[in-house]
């Protein structure tokens, strides 16, 4: 079965599932209005006002994370990232810290090293490893609708993805390192 969620039933997924969420991230840019001003403070280097966009915009995700996992339950992310990283990768990777703070575990893996994982093709969530729920994107990369698939021959594909990529990603922080020293000897 497949059919369209909305807001609500998305976002109430994330208090229904039972052991894990996990997604996969293939997008290099996601055109979220709500990031605009967030974007803006980050490529002006303006930290104070970055926070404090944050602390307003991204709190219900952190608090939704936090009630997750402090009941056991794990909620994962693999970000497959073209290197060197974009402007808008660079601002994820600092956001990052904040989402495993609220214990979210976050990987990340090089495009190039994700080539011949046969990963699925669309981003997606993969709950309790039962169904998914992918991104429909539109060409400017904005989101459109969130799909509910239960589909098993998807499922699988997913579950095998999920495991390829887990096993190739690079923990946040020592992808954060790598890339820090990277801009450092780059002069970047």
């Amino acid at each position: 079965m497949t059919r369209l969620l909305t807001g609500e039933e998305f976002l109430e997924l994330f208090t229904s599932f039972r052991h894990t969420a996990y997604r996969l991230e293939l997008r290099d840019r996601y055109n979220v209005p709500a990031e605009t001003d967030r974007l803006a403070a980050y490529a002006a280097g303006d930290w104070d006002e970055l926070e404090r966009l944050n602390t307003i915009q991204r709190k219900p995700w952190m608090d939704l994370m936090r009630a997750a996992t402090a009941v056991g339950k794990r909620v994962e992310r693999v970000r497959v990232v073209t290197e060197p990283l974009s402007p808008y990768m660079e601002f994820t990777l600092h956001l990052t810290a904040g989402n495993i703070a609220a214990g979210e575990d976050i990987r990340f893996l090089p495009r190039d090293q994700a080539a011949g994982l046969d990963l699925p093709t669309v981003d997606a969530w993969l709950f309790d490893s039962w169904f998914i729920v992918v991104g429909r994107f539109n060409d400017d990369d904005e989101l459109e609708a969130w799909e509910y698939v239960d589909h098993p021959a998807a499922v699988v594909e997913h579950c095998a993805g999920r495991d390829a990529a887990w096993h190739h990603a690079i923990r946040y922080n020592e992808y954060a390192r790598k890339w820090q020293g990277a801009e450092r000897t780059s002069g970047a």
